[in-house]
């Protein structure tokens, strides 16, 4: 499984704000803080204001900043409103679907429920908790690393 590049863009911005919440933030300031695209970033700022995450104010003087009760947003609902589709496989969307064994395929169901569990897993967690603070740790996404499902 793979997120978008929109959905790591939103929970990065919704990290950034929840960070700063007493003060109004830009597009242009996040995105240099991330070094990512600001062009893409106005689009995900604008879902997420859809979304009631955060509150924008156009103008001299506007900004960005976290709406009010957003530190309890769970990460797995967050990742289920900002991704496009969460089809793993093309019979997950029965518009594109060409795979000739749909009907007796046990995989497809296989990982449905993997998809269900990575979004429980998320929503065990809040935008709080990422935003606490703690020691960083290494992470290496080329190590392996190892699972414990505790």
């Amino acid at each position: 499984m793979q997120l978008t590049s929109f959905t790591d863009y939103g929970l990065r911005t919704l990290m950034y704000l929840a960070t700063h919440p007493d003060r109004l933030s830009s597009v242009k300031e996040i995105s240099e803080h991330y070094a990512i695209s600001r062009n893409h970033l106005v689009k995900v700022v604008h879902r997420l204001s859809q979304l009631s995450y955060i509150e924008t104010t156009k103008g001299k003087g506007g900004g960005l900043k976290i709406s009010k009760g957003s530190e309890n947003l769970r990460l797995g609902d967050v990742i289920a409103e900002l991704e496009p589709n969460m089809t793993l496989v093309e019979c997950f969307d029965p518009q594109t679907n060409t795979c000739r064994i749909t009907d007796s395929c046990k995989l497809k169901h296989y990982l449905f429920d993997a998809k269900q569990e990575f979004i429980n897993v998320m929503n065990q967690r809040t935008l709080s908790d990422l935003c606490e603070e703690s020691q960083p740790t290494s992470f290496n996404p080329n190590e392996t690393q190892t699972l414990s499902l505790e």
